[in-house]
């Protein structure tokens, strides 16, 4: 007899990532769709791994993360936010952002509680409220800047709130949060026990001088929150999958409990090699913005001229454009004819949302991406 399943996620499938990406390479297309870098880890990082993989840093790290590392990353934080961390207490290493993401909301979420998303929101998020069998409480942002109505998210909030969710610079639209909507959050929160988890992953690509908000600058809101970030999205290396959480202590212990057994411990000698480059070469970080603001320029100038609505990005390296001029189509059929006809592979803006905007027509493209490949999308662009 044929074992019966009952799915915990009936509506979750196949990601729109893969699936673009999949039909990228069927067709031979340039892929502007899954979000990540198509050029080199900076060469002293591949030196760095190499010298500890040979010497045999090959086995278990330590739980919470190698200490060199967490002692690096509390210097780190404290150098750019001014907030002092115990690397013991509130630092752990994990096996890249999506398990931190995870593991914050499975320790701080039970059932029937509810939690604040921001649409359009990452896909992890939901699918992690709904494993601990609470519910996700959907709070849109303003079109088209993307910009939080703070009023809206009181609104939202009830005794059963137990989180909320943020993340900035923002995917997909590249928004940014300002000083003010920490105050605004802090506000709301004040003589609640909400917790917030705050998605800072692109913290270093953030343009036109901005100063990227972590709530780790803003006391209050540090005090309840776990932040959550991302080496593979810094250093070009998504596939190592390394990340970190910084959290108080009192959250940092009920979040070891649940990364304790889900992957336990990360990539040893990886995480060797992420201690040399921060305490060797912090610059690296601190040219990302420069680095990414290229980037960006050049695609929105190898669109100049084209049919797409280009709107702004603040920080993160996507560019959302709105292509309402040139077809009446959904976003998601639109993005499988760009993948098929013009050679093109982006993602539909709808797939971010629980209940998209109707007449939504946004697409988001990644412009992470070297010289030649931003130039062979533009001129595929630019003819649609």
């Amino acid at each position: 007899m044929t074992a019966v399943v009952r799915s915990k996620l009936p509506r979750v499938g196949t990601n729109i990532f893969t699936t673009m990406s999949q039909l990228a390479t069927e067709h031979g297309a340039v892929n502007l769709g899954q979000g990540f870098p198509d050029f080199p880890t900076p060469q002293a990082l591949q030196d760095a791994l190499a010298r500890h993989v040979a010497a045999g840093r090959n086995q278990y790290a330590p739980m919470t993360g190698v200490p060199r590392l967490r002692e690096q990353i509390a210097l780190k934080t404290h150098r750019l936010y001014g907030r002092a961390v115990d690397p013991d207490a509130s630092v752990t290493v994990t096996s890249g952002a999506t398990e931190a993401l995870f593991a914050a909301v499975a320790a701080s979420v039970d059932v029937d509680d509810e939690v604040i998303l921001l649409d359009p929101c990452y896909d992890v998020y939901e699918p992690a409220v709904a494993l601990q069998r609470a519910r996700a409480v959907h709070v849109p942002l303003t079109l088209p800047s993307f910009a939080v109505d703070w009023e809206r998210v009181k609104a939202a909030l009830t005794p059963r709130t137990r989180l909320i969710v943020i993340n900035s610079p923002h995917n997909p639209s590249g928004a940014v949060l300002e000083r003010t909507d920490l105050d605004c959050l802090a506000d709301i929160l004040r003589g609640t026990d909400v917790v917030v988890l705050s998605d800072e992953v692109y913290e270093h690509i953030i343009f036109d001088g901005r100063e990227h908000q972590s709530v780790l600058r803003h006391p209050e809101l540090a005090e309840r929150s776990f932040v959550v970030s991302s080496f593979g999205k810094t250093y070009h290396c998504t596939g190592w999958k390394v990340g970190y959480c910084i959290a108080p202590p009192a959250l940092s212990a009920e979040f070891r409990k649940i990364h304790q057994y889900l992957t336990f411990a990360t990539f040893t000698a990886a995480q060797h090699a992420f201690a040399d480059i921060l305490e060797s070469s912090p610059q690296h970080y601190l040219d990302l913005p420069a680095f990414y603001t290229a980037r960006r320029d050049r695609f929105r100038e190898l669109l100049r001229g084209s049919r797409f609505e280009l709107l702004p990005v603040g920080g993160a390296y996507f560019q959302v454009v709105d292509y309402g001029a040139i077809s009446d189509s959904d976003d998601v059929a639109f993005c499988e004819w760009l993948v098929r006809d013009k050679g093109v592979a982006g993602v539909p803006v709808s797939v971010f949302y629980a209940e998209p905007p109707p007449e939504l027509k946004l697409v988001r493209f990644c412009f992470a991406k070297t010289e030649a490949t931003l130039a062979a999308a533009g001129e595929r662009l630019r003819a649609v």
